[in-house]
């Protein structure tokens, strides 16, 4: 998830390939495994509920969920790591990349290569994230609730913003107050279409069609590794841009 609001478009354009089930289960797992790690309670364990929470919005089959918990309960659970990368695409935009990867080395070089190849380059740890927030972020498709009644909901739940767009409220929250909201919405609407904590960029920065090209194939060989979780960039595409691209 790259943050709705600043990606709508991007997101859109690779809306099939995002819905590819293999690899959303594969990052579902991996964040199952991570969260499993402190306690197999989701009581006890917040990040755990939000896991499971974006496992079965996922549809993803109970036994798959309860191997990963089985496992993590007997001390098996697989080990890895989770690690983040900062870094510059063409122009200066600014990337950050979580990853969570059973082989540190393995997947530094993979996206360091990716920086390069794409007129990039990976930075310091704390030299981009300054650019963004760590926030929370809810999705509900449009059709739940009109914009006036989510907006209520949302801040009554403890929300700190709500935004409607064509197609769907993105709801904004604290990261700390993140799994509270998100369980009040819930008994409002079920379970949100998307739900994670995400790195939103303080300011966006429009890009031409020269750079375009090259930063959404920075951005479209990062999330298809298999180890990325998520990438994150203070970039902005226009439909028109967009749309000669795909043309």
């Amino acid at each position: 998830m790259a943050g709705h609001s600043k990606f709508k478009n991007i997101q859109h354009r690779k809306g099939a390939q995002d819905k590819k089930r293999a690899k959303i289960f594969t990052r579902l797992i991996k964040e199952l495994s991570v969260a499993a790690r402190s306690s197999t309670d989701p009581a006890s364990n917040p990040r755990l509920r939000s896991a499971l929470a974006a496992a079965r919005a996922a549809n993803m089959p109970k036994e798959n969920i309860e191997r990963v918990l089985k496992k993590a309960e007997g001390g098996e659970g697989d080990s890895y790591e989770e690690i983040r990368y900062e870094g510059y695409g063409p122009g200066g935009i600014a990337f950050i990349v979580e990853a969570v990867t059973d082989n540190r080395n393995r997947t530094a070089s993979e996206v360091r290569s990716y920086f390069s190849k794409f007129g990039g380059s990976l930075a310091e740890t704390g030299s981009v994230s300054f650019m963004f927030d760590k926030v929370g972020q809810i999705i509900y498709p449009k059709s739940v609730a009109d914009a006036d009644t989510m907006f209520d909901v949302a801040l009554e739940a403890g929300a700190d913003n709500v935004e409607t767009e064509d197609d769907a409220h993105i709801i904004t929250t604290t990261a700390e107050d993140f799994n509270f909201v998100r369980e009040n919405m819930e008994r409002h609407y079920s379970t949100p279409e998307e739900a994670g904590l995400i790195w939103q960029p303080q300011n966006s920065i429009s890009v031409e069609e020269t750079n375009a090209t090259m930063l959404i194939k920075l951005y479209d060989t990062l999330d298809e590794n298999e180890d990325v979780q998520n990438v994150f960039a203070n970039f902005d595409i226009s439909d028109e841009v967009i749309k000669k691209l795909d043309g």
